[in-house]
Formats: structure tokens, sequence, C-alpha cells
């Protein structure tokens, strides 16, 4: 039976077929037009609807390589269903290198929206009238903060057994069960039914081409796991996700310049001794102790950080070592690349 063509913004896209599609946002102040572009590609054969979406905050902008790749992917050829691509939602925060609107509201913070509301308020009506209202799943990718880092990670709420499993199919090297927040596209998703997964790695403005890797194979992952995609060797995994359902920001106790002994993906004990705290004139000098055994799954970048700056993300999780004293996630990043130069476009 031949599927439905599919309709989005005035345009219609055959089975089989794919299309760039402009979504009206608003018009500058100089009268330049401004869109949101979505890459919609409608499989022959029935299957969900999911999109995957970069660039909510501007700055974060290692989604958009991530989009890139996967469109490009050659396990696209056999998709079934219908994948949404949007690899910039908030254009105005990424030509001006910014996480924020141009009214210097987070977009994250504004779902579902209003169509009479603010820049923020609008824009997020549109992407959930025009995308996450025709689709089953999305998969949201961020980056950590400015001047942060973030191992590579799947963010869901609790809620739901269905994005457990989807999270799991991503396989990154930790699950963070968190709380959904007022505001966020996470929050709206679920009100609506939806199952929203929040994959978080890297730098804001930087590329990681590690973090990069996780996150293609992982979208990949996740649509041969709706059966969106024919089974592939190469993008399996041998790395089963440790999950948290508990994570904090330690703080700086005093200003000064920090050395870190620890970074992201570093398995650390409660109390033990991660990083030391001096003061430029090398008078006083504070060790910082981890506040819980788990994984360092973010990092600040800067080494002058001021009391009460956020500086390092620890999830708590609780497992065994292995014998030779490391976690089996540093096991497999350490000296072995995850994956082949050319198994991903």
């Amino acid at each position: 039976m031949t599927r439905k063509p599919f309709a989005m913004a005035g345009h219609t896209i055959q089975p089989g077929k794919s299309a760039i599609i402009d979504v009206p946002v608003s018009v500058l102040s100089d009268h330049t037009p401004m869109t949101m572009a979505a890459h919609v590609l409608h499989g022959k054969l029935d299957g969900p609807t999911v999109f995957v979406s970069g660039a909510i905050h501007g700055d974060e902008i290692i989604g958009v390589e991530i989009v890139r790749r996967l469109i490009r992917a050659p396990q696209m050829k056999g998709l079934k269903g219908t994948l949404i691509c949007v690899p910039i939602v908030n254009a105005y925060g990424f030509i001006n290198h910014s996480r924020y609107l141009p009214d210097r509201r987070d977009l994250n913070r504004s779902f579902p929206g209003a169509t009479k509301g603010s820049l923020a308020a609008r824009l997020a009506k549109i992407f959930m009238t025009e995308i996450v209202s025709r689709c089953d799943v999305g998969i949201d990718l961020h980056s950590a903060a400015e001047h942060r880092v973030n191992l590579p990670q799947i963010r869901i709420d609790g809620g739901s057994r269905k994005a457990m499993e989807l999270a799991q199919a991503f396989a990154p090297p930790v699950i963070i069960v968190s709380k959904l927040r007022d505001g966020s596209l996470r929050q709206a998703a679920r009100d609506l039914g939806k199952d929203v997964l929040v994959y978080e790695c890297g730098e804001a403005l930087r590329f990681d081409e590690t973090a990069l890797r996780i996150g293609v194979t992982g979208v990949l992952r996740v649509l041969r796991k709706l059966g969106m995609l024919n089974q592939d060797r190469r993008i399996r995994t041998p790395l089963k996700p440790d999950v948290s359902q508990s994570s904090e920001w330690m703080r700086a106790p005093m200003g000064g310049v920090l050395r870190a002994y620890k970074t992201i993906g570093a398995w650390v004990e409660e109390d033990e001794v991660i990083a030391a705290l001096s003061d430029p004139l090398g008078q006083q000098e504070v060790e910082v102790k981890s506040p819980a055994t788990g994984l360092i799954i973010g990092r600040t970048m800067l080494p002058i950080v001021n009391e009460g700056d956020a500086l390092f993300h620890i999830a708590e999780i609780l497992k065994p070592l292995t014998e030779d004293g490391h976690t089996e996630l540093e096991q497999a990043f350490e000296g072995h690349p995850l994956f082949d130069e050319d198994e991903i476009l």
C-alpha cells in the first residue's frame, strides 16, 4: 500500500522523496525574512515520524554538524517512516554566536510558546505546531554552555519506559534521569504525550569529533530501534550506558586559580581530591573534594573562577570497578577510537 504524501508548511513531499522546507518565522527590522529550515525525508514504507533538532541554543553548534552527517549517512537510503531534521532552530542566536534570541530570552524556557507572545514564544509555538505535533519521538541536540564541556549523555525524565528504552538504544556513556523543567521542549512535548531525548555533549561554539560520532551513531541506533532502519553492523556498540538518578554541580569554595586533576568521563570516589584552588599570590590553597561517588559528566573549562562558580558536574552512580581499577567507560575510551573514520560521512 502506497504511503500518503507528507504535508508541511504548504509543501507536499511524495513517498520516497526528500525536500528542504523553509518554515516562515518572522521578518527582521530591515525587512529580511527569517525562516526555520527543515530537511524532510519521507520514506516509501510506513513507520514513525521523528524529528532531530539542533541549535535551540544558538551557540550549541555541535547539533548542526550531527544533523548534517545524519542526513548524509548511507543508512538513510532505506528509511521507513518520516524523519524531520531541523539543524538550526534558533537562527538568530546561531548567526550571532549567542545562546539566546535578540530579546535575551532562552528559547528552551519558552515552550510551548504563544502566537502573540515574545519572539521566543512565537518561535517556540511555530516549532511545536510545525514539527513536534507531527512527530511520535524527538531527539534534541545540545552542548554545554560557553566555557563548559559535557560528557556525551542522554537526558530523559523518569515517566516513560519508552524513553528509557530509546535512551539505552542510543548507547551514550551515561543516561541522566532528570526532572522536567517548566518552559523546556521536553516538558512541552511530554504534555502532548511525546518522548524527547536530549543529547548533551561537548562545548558551545566548538566541535568534538568523539561526541559527534557518538551523536550520529546514537541517532541511527534510535531510528533502528523504532524500526525505521535496517540492521547495520556499523552502528553496533559494545558500550552499555550507566544510568544516574541524581547529579549535582560542585561549586568553588573560594575565588582563585583552578587546577583540575580530573576531567569528563573520570570515575571519582566520595571525598576524593579532584582539583585544587589557589589564590594568585600563592598564600592560600584549598583542596576540592568530590561530594559523591560517580562520573564527572561536566566541568568548567576556565581556570580562573570566582567563589560559587560551578566546577564539576558529578552524576551519582554506584558500580564496581574492573580488575585494573577502571570503569568500563574509561576502558572504552582509553586509547581506542570508537568508530572507524570511514563509517560515518
